[in-house]
């Protein structure tokens, strides 16, 4: 089985959602990581705190030069993530489907590199 990364996108500065809704969203992906977990689907998943909160780490002149994050200048950000198991890129798109639901943000599927990549 193949491997997918299915990256929870978040665009700053677009209202959040009510504390009720909120807690809501978090059962509805509770349900589908129970749902991952019991189909074998599952690796591991995380939700990511904002992007203000990130730092970047590169190397400068043969120096290590870290600085406040986010990487990116731009208003959609990483939120969290799947990292699953399926057969073929069609299964990992109908797990998107239910945590895109679930989560109420889009999902961005993309299959790992393997060794015959």
């Amino acid at each position: 089985m193949k491997q997918y990364l299915l990256s929870v996108h978040l665009i700053e500065g677009e209202p959040l959602p009510s504390d009720e809704e909120t807690q809501q969203m978090f059962k509805d992906v509770g349900v589908v990581n129970d749902e991952m977990q019991a189909g074998g689907a599952w690796v591991f998943a995380g939700g990511l705190h904002p992007p203000a909160t990130a730092t970047v780490v590169r190397i400068s002149d043969g120096e290590v030069v870290t600085t406040d994050g986010p990487f990116a200048e731009t208003k959609e950000q990483l939120g969290g993530f799947w990292v699953i198991k399926a057969a073929d890129l069609d299964e990992a798109l109908a797990w998107a489907a239910k945590a895109t639901t679930a989560c109420r943000a889009p999902v961005e599927v993309r299959p790992f590199q393997d060794d015959a990549d």
